[in-house]
């Protein structure tokens, strides 16, 4: 079932105990995990005609650069990375 849509009351409520001269950044593509920079926010219709708010990346659509793991994990965008188990493999020296 798709989750329901993400209010303004909502977002104000989870960005009001933070630090207000944060930037922010925009997760996008759960394949590819991106930041962008917002640029706009806007009013305007949904295609059903129902009032809606845009979030709206900048214009020149810079990537600022793969999302930090713990972020995408958390996003359940890349899975938990452990740390190798078991007994650890020695090299040894091949001669030529």
């Amino acid at each position: 079932m798709p989750q329901p849509d993400l209010t303004v009351r909502q977002l104000i409520s989870r960005l009001s105990d933070l630090d207000p001269d944060m930037p922010v950044r925009l997760a996008i593509n759960p394949f590819h995990p991106m930041a962008h920079r917002f640029a706009a926010v806007l009013l305007g219709e949904d295609q059903d005609g129902r009032p809606m708010v845009y979030l709206a990346e900048d214009r020149e659509a810079v990537q600022y650069g793969y999302l930090p793991r713990p972020v995408a994990e958390a996003l359940a965008w890349m899975p938990p990375v452990d740390p190798p188990r078991g007994p650890h493999r020695r090299l040894r020296a091949v001669s030529p």
